[in-house]
């Protein structure tokens, strides 16, 4: 007995007409039949008698008429959902960003796949480079901030993305704000605010104060973008934020860029199991790759 066989005998009882149902199941008469004959060997008693020019389920064909209509409406689920998932009527995806593609890029990412694809569910995770890496095996695709490190779930693929600047942040009526970019050793002689470890942006800024042999007054560490705006503001000392994180501002913050040569990033996509990727996240990373090629233009 095989789901095949199931199936087309629920067709065969839909119809009431071995011709009509091969019709319904694009096969020919006699395979619909044939199907059937082995069907009724392996049940061991008759399933259905010839009617004129159709045919009438026995007491036996009725009780398993059940368990192949149920077979069959199952099959049938299975191939809409797959047919909507090809054409991404329906889906879900799981998006992972570190805290500056999350907060800056990702708001404007999804409302322009969910133009493209309004029934597909997406649901996002937030939190530092760090906690996303860690965090793959729950997610379809991840844009994070930063080096990904070396512990990353084998088969998944790190794409270059797009660069980002990392500048110093002060109050408008802090010393540095008279000059629009300071060296490491300015900054460096202010206390420093910076975000938590496992922070992409204070592995950039760490790494730049070691190359340049400049020692670092840490006078608070804050979880967060916002938490570092404002404990700039409430005058704790010097931060630094992705340059895209204050083109907002009210004016209260001043952007120092930093010399003799600015830090730079690059933001890398991050596809698990990248080999068989979901299609809402092949989607999406297509999307993602667009509007870089967009933007540059």
């Amino acid at each position: 007995m095989t789901p095949e066989q199931l199936i087309t005998f629920a067709t065969v009882a839909e119809h009431g007409n071995i011709s009509h149902a091969a019709l319904a199941l694009h096969l020919s008469q006699p395979a619909v039949s044939g199907q059937l004959k082995l069907l009724q060997e392996d049940f061991g008693e008759p399933l259905y008698q010839r009617a004129g020019r159709g045919v009438r389920l026995t007491a036996a064909g009725e009780q398993l008429l059940a368990h192949a209509q149920r077979l069959r409406d199952t099959f049938r689920q299975a191939q809409a959902l797959c047919e909507a998932m090809r054409g991404l009527e329906r889906g879900t995806l799981r998006v992972g960003a570190s805290t500056t593609p999350a907060s800056y890029l990702l708001p404007y990412l999804i409302a322009d796949f969910h133009k493209r694809y309004p029934d597909v569910l997406v649901s996002t995770s937030h939190g530092n480079t760090a906690e996303i890496v860690a965090a793959l095996d729950s997610v379809d695709i991840a844009l994070i901030e930063g080096p990904p490190g070396q512990d990353l779930p084998l088969g998944t693929q790190v794409t270059a993305w797009r660069e980002d600047e990392i500048v110093a942040i002060v109050p408008s009526d802090h010393p540095l704000a008279e000059a629009e970019e300071h060296t490491l050793a300015s900054l460096g002689a202010y206390p420093l605010v910076l975000r938590e470890s496992g922070s992409g942006v204070r592995q950039i800024v760490e790494r730049a104060f070691a190359r340049y042999g400049v020692a670092m007054r840490v006078a608070l560490e804050i979880a967060g973008v916002e938490g570092v705006k404002e404990a700039v503001r409430a005058g704790m000392g010097v931060g630094f934020v992705s340059a895209m994180s204050i083109r907002h501002e009210d004016g209260a913050l001043r952007q120092v860029r930093i010399a003799p040569a600015p830090l730079v990033r690059r933001f890398s996509i991050l596809l698990p199991h990248a080999a068989t990727p979901s299609r809402a996240a092949a989607r999406f990373m297509e999307l993602c790759v667009g509007r870089l090629d967009d933007a540059a233009r």
